[in-house]
């Protein structure tokens, strides 16, 4: 791999078996992404768009082809140790957010920073919170949030760590539209900030149009780019 090369995924292959033979959700899917770029992944329901986004972060195991993430090659590691690589690495975005439901905004975003064994940086939760304009309610807990402040808190929480890469599982799913091109504008704002890498997941055109690249996905193949 290349110095500059964020993201390697070869010839990806995920199935499982059925009672009528292996179900195929991913064949043979293959790019590369460089440092800093942004990738919209994009498909029909089904298609296996989500299932490719859990591949690329470790998330999950393949049944067939290698990922490499920031000079990584997970198919070497075991659970343990692709965790460590996601906590040192990764940042995610998820549509149902998954926040503690018992920690406030502010606690919700030092998670990260908490499972690393880093504590003492709660000026940086803080200062992320302010960017995406939720300073005024770092002590407020997920229940007394809107579905958009809690999406904001989660992409706080994403960045405390200062990822390489970004994935994001249909970020606006579900945000109204204000909102969701307000989530928008902060997700390409901190990834051109940061230069972060950005991969997303989304049913949005005009979304993944924000990206430098899309892949379609068709039946667990790649359809065009």
């Amino acid at each position: 791999m290349t110095a500059h090369l964020m993201l390697k995924v070869e010839r990806l292959t995920k199935s499982y078996p059925a009672p009528a033979g292996a179900l195929i959700v991913l064949k043979e899917v293959s790019f590369e992404l460089t440092a800093g770029a942004s990738l919209a992944i994009v498909g029909p329901s089904g298609s296996g768009k989500t299932t490719l986004l859990g591949l690329c972060a470790g998330l999950d195991t393949p049944t067939s082809g290698q990922v490499h993430l920031a000079g990584e090659s997970l198919h070497q590691l075991n659970e343990d140790a692709r965790a460590r690589v996601r906590n040192a690495h990764v940042g995610f975005v998820f549509q149902n957010f998954q926040l503690i439901p018992t920690l406030t905004a502010l606690e919700n975003v030092l998670v990260p920073l908490e499972l690393r064994g880093e504590g003492g940086r709660e000026s940086e939760a803080r200062v992320l919170l302010d960017r995406v304009g939720l300073g005024s309610r770092a002590d407020h807990y997920p229940v007394q949030l809107s579905g958009g402040e809690q999406q904001r808190i989660a992409l706080a929480r994403a960045f405390i760590n200062s990822p390489k890469i970004l994935f994001c599982d249909e970020p606006t799913g579900n945000l109204d539209g204000e909102t969701a091109a307000s989530m928008t504008e902060l997700v390409f704002g901190l990834n051109r900030e940061r230069g972060t890498t950005l991969v997303l997941v989304t049913h949005d055109l005009e979304l993944a149009k924000r990206c430098q690249r899309i892949i379609r996905l068709k039946n667990g193949a790649v359809l065009g780019e």
